[in-house]
């Protein structure tokens, strides 16, 4: 291997070192599903591993990665028959998609009651509703930093910020509501 071909495989893991957690958590938040997160995140480190020469620097490594993550998450939405379907069904909680060996502590910030409710809700919102929240609230992302790794203006991303907070606000208040009148229902499995 050559010395430039050393020099890429350093600075890939380098990456995937440092942004493994916050790609994968961006998947998982999009796609909502432990196992098909973690294939897209191969799918975005193929990609960073073809395009990485083509990389300017003129954002920062890890905008450049989410605008990678989101249109492998978009490519995957497309791929799939009825995504806005099973995009509307709801997240089982009772299942073991959110833990882990060593949990990162934004996942154990999801098992926290209200964030539950935040993550229930984004399956209200559109993809783009969706990719800004996770990267504006949970990768504490600047408006400038999101637009960047979204590819858009700085408008853009304030406005879909405000609609997609409209979108959760709403649902997060119907949760309440369902949550309280339901607190004195008890289940009953056949």
């Amino acid at each position: 291997m050559n010395g430039e071909g050393k020099k890429l495989d350093s600075v890939f893991d380098e990456l995937y070192q440092k942004y493994h957690h916050d790609v994968f958590q961006f998947l998982f938040y999009m796609v909502r599903n432990r196992e098909q997160a973690e294939d897209l995140v191969q799918e975005v480190y193929i990609r960073v591993f073809k395009s990485y020469n083509r990389f300017e620097g003129k954002s920062s490594e890890k905008t450049w990665l989410f605008s990678i993550a989101r249109n492998v998450a978009i490519d995957y939405f497309r791929k799939q028959k009825g995504w806005k379907e099973r995009i509307l069904e709801k997240f089982d909680w009772s299942s073991n998609q959110v833990k882990d060996d060593h949990p990162i502590p934004e996942e154990m910030a999801v098992q926290r009651e209200e964030i539950k409710w935040v993550y229930k809700c984004l399956e209200y919102c559109t993809v783009d509703q969706r990719a800004v929240v996770i990267l504006r609230f949970i990768h504490d992302l600047s408006i400038a930093e999101t637009a960047d790794a979204l590819g858009w203006t700085e408008s853009k991303v304030k406005t879909t910020q405000h609609r997609s907070l409209k979108v959760l606000k709403k649902h997060m208040e119907t949760f309440y509501r369902r949550e309280e009148g339901s607190s004195e229902k008890v289940r009953v499995e056949r």
